[in-house]
């Protein structure tokens, strides 16, 4: 699979900001993850990068992420892709059996509420941000209230991962990208 490919494909679909933020913040965990997990680098980056990429032109839940799934097939991407793809969305009730959907499924939410985090800092900076500031806006429901809590815990409960352990991976992962992120500091 190439990066290029499906970054082209990505840019295609999606011209928002914030959602190609969010797509490399996916990619950049989901790269982290397989590192640990001694995975294909490439290939789980991509399925992050490409998890949400027909989201702008088909945000309900009767086209995302089902469209995207069709067009991923046609260009040739792995089965293991799209399965986990689908997998991200629980309304299409596709189970997550592989260490890559699920991995996809912890992370997916997690890295936009791990950034509200670190915005909401004066220094705007994810290098000042320590799991429990995250678990402590966790509890408060006013803050981020889009992102979804319940899937951050059940994909945390899925993945098998230690609740802070896994918090930390991924803000080590954004810190990977934090300038592209827009989360370096100011």
């Amino acid at each position: 699979m190439d990066r290029n490919k499906a970054w082209n494909l990505l840019t295609t679909y999606t011209k928002t900001e914030s959602l190609i933020k969010h797509a490399l913040a996916v990619e950049a965990a989901l790269r982290y993850y397989a590192k640990i997990f001694g995975q294909d680098e490439n290939l789980w980056g991509i399925t992050g990068l490409l998890h949400d990429f027909d989201y702008e032109r088909y945000p309900d839940e009767q086209n995302h992420p089902y469209r995207g799934s069709e067009i991923l097939a046609h260009d040739g991407y792995p089965e293991e892709v799209r399965i986990a793809i689908m997998g991200h969305a629980s309304y299409t009730n596709t189970p997550r059996t592989s260490l890559l959907a699920k991995t996809l499924f912890a992370v997916d939410e997690l890295t936009g509420f791990v950034i509200a985090v670190a915005l909401v800092r004066p220094s705007k900076s994810i290098f000042e941000v320590q799991p429990s500031s995250v678990r402590k806006k966790f509890k408060d429901k006013a803050f981020a209230a889009k992102v979804n809590r319940e899937e951050i815990c059940q994909g945390i409960a899925e993945l098998g991962v230690d609740e802070t352990e896994h918090i930390q991976r991924v803000i080590d992962a954004l810190k990977t990208i934090a300038k592209e992120l827009g989360i370096a500091g100011s």
